[in-house]
Parts: C-alpha cells; sequence; structure tokens
C-alpha cells in the first residue's frame, strides 16, 4: 500500500521561498491551483519519478512532453555522457546542428529550415518577429487558452498558469503591445474571420497550438483548422503552428502530418532536445531567410545550438525515426487509459469529458464538450483538487492543474496502467 511523506519536500519548499520566487521557477509547480506543498523530485527512470522522500510515481506529465520514451533513456544518456567530455558550451558553429538541422528537415513537412533557441517561450517569440518582419505588419491573432510562452505578446489570455480582449495577463506587460495582439476563441472561426475584416492588411500572424495542451487536450475541429490554413493564405498572413507539445509527439511530422495541414512556420521546444533546454522554429525557406545573417530580422542567442542539447536531441529524433512502432504503442496504451477511465466514471454519477489524441489525454469535471478555452473553464475545480490529491497519494503524479494535458511515455506499461486504473477508480469513488 503506498503511503505518501512528504516530509523533506515541505522543508526544501520552505527553504526553496526563501530564496526563489514563491519556491519555483514555473508557477504551475508551486501547486497554487490543487493546493498543498509541491513535490520535490530526486532523480527519474523510465515511467517512475523518485521524490526526496523516496517516494515512486507513475509519471503522467513526462517533463510537460518531452519524455517520450521514458526518463534517463540510455542512449539519450550515453549520448550527453559523450558529449560532455569535449566540452559543453562553444558559442561556435558545430557539425551537430547541422547533423540535426538535416534530421528534423527530414522528418518535419514544411520545414525547409530551421534556427535553434533555447527554449520554447524563445521559438514562439521569434517566430512571430520573423513573421512580422516579413509581412511589414504588426497585429497578430492566438487564441484564449493557448499558452506559447511568456513573451509579452502572448500574455493574454494565456491558459494555463496565466482574460479579456486586449489587457494582458500580467503587469508589467504594455497596453501598447496587448493591442496589437488579436484574441479569438479556439474553434471558432467566425470570429478569425471578423478579426480579418477588422483589420484588413495589418496582420502579420495567426498563432495557434493545432492541437491545445494547456486548457487539457483541446482537438480541433476540422472545419476550424482548414479554413484558418485558407484565410492565411487568403490574406497573406503567416499560419504558425506552436508545436511545443505536439511535436515529434502526435507523430515524427507532429500536428502538421496528423491534421493534414501546412503551416509556414512550426516552433518546437523541448521534446527536440531529449528534455534538455532548447527550442526551434523553422518554416518554409522564403521566411526563413528574412533571419540574419541573410536577412534583416534580428535573433541571436549564445546557447543556441548548445553542443549538449543538440547531442540529446538528435540521439531522440534519431531513435523515433527508426522505431516509429513507439506512435502506435503509445496511441494504444492512451486509448487503453481513456476507455478505463470512461468505465469507471460512467459508473459514477459525476459529470467528466474525456479529450485525447495519440499520447495527450486530459479528463475534465464538466458534462459539456471541452473545444475551447471557456468550456474548459466549466470543470468543476474542487473535485479536480481532491481527484489530483487522491491520485497522488496513491502514488500517480499528473499534471498539478486543471487546465494541462497528460503525456504518456512508452515506459508506461500496461501493468502501470492497470495500477493507475485500479488507483483512479478508488480516488473517484471517495471525491
Amino acid at each position: 500500500m503506498f503511503k505518501l511523506i512528504n516530509d523533506r519536500s515541505k522543508k526544501l519548499f520552505e527553504e526553496a521561498k526563501k530564496v526563489i520566487p514563491g519556491g519555483v521557477n514555473s508557477p504551475v509547480r508551486a501547486f497554487k491551483s490543487v493546493g498543498g506543498t509541491p513535490v520535490f523530485i530526486k532523480n527519474a527512470k523510465g515511467a517512475y519519478l523518485f521524490d526526496e522522500d523516496n517516494n515512486k510515481y507513475i509519471d503522467f506529465i513526462s517533463s510537460w512532453g518531452p519524455m517520450i520514451i521514458g526518463h534517463a533513456h540510455p542512449e539519450i544518456i550515453k549520448a550527453v555522457n559523450e558529449q560532455s567530455n569535449n566540452g559543453t558550451s562553444y558559442g561556435i558553429p558545430t557539425e551537430l546542428e547541422t547533423k540535426m538541422a538535416q534530421l528534423v528537415v527530414s522528418l518535419a513537412p514544411n520545414v525547409d529550415k530551421i534556427r535553434f533557441v533555447n527554449s520554447g517561450t524563445e521559438a514562439c517569440m521569434s517566430a512571430i518577429r520573423l513573421a512580422r518582419g516579413y509581412t511589414q505588419r504588426d497585429k497578430i491573432i492566438k487564441f484564449a487558452g493557448c499558452y506559447h510562452g511568456h513573451s509579452d505578446s502572448f500574455l493574454i489570455q494565456a491558459g494555463s498558469g496565466a482574460s479579456t480582449f486586449g489587457i494582458p495577463n500580467s503587469p508589467g506587460v504594455t497596453k501598447g503591445t496587448a493591442s496589437d495582439t488579436l484574441l479569438a476563441n479556439f474553434n471558432d472561426i467566425s470570429q478569425v474571420k471578423r478579426l480579418f475584416n477588422e483589420y484588413k492588411n495589418q496582420i502579420a500572424a495567426v498563432i495557434v497550438e493545432p492541437v491545445a495542451g494547456n486548457m487539457g487536450c483541446v482537438l480541433p475541429q476540422k472545419e476550424f483548422i482548414e479554413d484558418l490554413r485558407k484565410l492565411c493564405s487568403l490574406y497573406n498572413t503567416v499560419l504558425v503552428f506552436d508545436e511545443v507539445m505536439t511535436g515529434f509527439r502526435l507523430a515524427l511530422g507532429g500536428a502538421q502530418e496528423i491534421l493534414g495541414i501546412d503551416a509556414d512556420l512550426v516552433t518546437y521546444g523541448k521534446v527536440i532536445g531529449g528534455g534538455l533546454p532548447v527550442g526551434a522554429f523553422g518554416g518554409k525557406e522564403e521566411i526563413m531567410n528574412f533571419l540574419a545573417p541573410d536577412g534583416p530580422v534580428y535573433q541571436a542567442g549564445t546557447l543556441s545550438g548548445n553542443p549538449i542539447a543538440m547531442s540529446a536531441g538528435y540521439a531522440m529524433l534519431k531513435h523515433l525515426s527508426l522505431n516509429k512502432d513507439i506512435y502506435e504503442s503509445l496511441e494504444k496504451k492512451t486509448s487503453y487509459l481513456k476507455k478505463g477511465m470512461e468505465e469507471v466514471m460512467q459508473a459514477t454519477n459525476l459529470p467528466f469529458q474525456i479529450n485525447c489524441l495519440g499520447s495527450m489525454i486530459s479528463l475534465h469535471f464538466t458534462e459539456d464538450p471541452v473545444i475551447d478555452f471557456l468550456s474548459a473553464q466549466k470543470g468543476d475545480n474542487t473535485l479536480f483538487k481532491n481527484y489530483f490529491h487522491g491520485m497522488l497519494s496513491q502514488g500517480i503524479y499528473l499534471p498539478p492543474s486543471a487546465y494541462e494535458s497528460y503525456f504518456l511515455n512508452d515506459a508506461i506499461s500496461f501493468e502501470d496502467l492497470d495500477f493507475t486504473l485500479k488507483s483512479f477508480k478508488k480516488v473517484v469513488s471517495k471525491i
């Protein structure tokens, strides 16, 4: 019987709060939305996390996406160790950067060239600057509940962790910056059409999570994503797919491959670094050539293309490209989990919706279909808090927010899933 002990985590959290704002380096980690003390992790292996109190958890966040093949995978650890012996950073070009770029370009649809950066935030920020420079326009359209990092332009109804049109989510974001960000509801193409009509020849880019992960897992409706492509083509606006979560996770070609939609620019995050701090943005050659030093749009970073991150990312993507059945395996496991959860929930009087695509899944305590941020907000947060802590006490680590997708990793076994479903039944019966 699992017994959660968190004495050391409590002590470490109190120590952290003295020197780190809120005791964490990213707000959702503080457990503010669910209450209680955040778990401090000591190490991880395969499908499991181990905290400072030696509790073991089945991990359903996978470092928010990138641990597709599990924690501390031997091929990635080997690549990192070998590169570390040759130095950790140069700030000078390496052959490895080119090999990594060639691999990404060979796998990702519509990516002719790619620029590596250091985070998903930086990738999205840079993609928008590039789109503005390319089109010579200022305004962008984003969608309520979609999170594209903490750059000023994006902190307008930014989903998990971050609501009103034209009003920033965070102090420090100027009203002038916010006024260039136009807001629409995810899956509502009529709002997008109205914005294009109102701001003719002013919209540089539409940026979207093609499969949203920051209001739970929310799938795009077919007509919505297809019409988004048509509108951007009609108005000569750059369509940016934020694939920080979905890139190389839903498929080798990411959401573009799954949805059959061509983006103009695509952003990636830590998945292409095997979990190390890294990001990238890429796309059509005509647009990418506007970047310095070839073009006038400036973007730079001393640690961009860091050799350790590149070595880990190359090992990860090479493994995925040689083992494409991983995606089928992940989908089977996620479908198995969804089916089991539905059976448990249907035997209760609790309201619920389960959204799922590939290895992304989320549970919402609401009767209404969850298709956008407004419908996601209808979920019962009190139920979610009790559910989260109940599962944590059983040794199941879920996202500590009702507005985050779960991410399965392929190291999770069916035995792990059976244990999870047994725990789920026990917890749901009590909340």
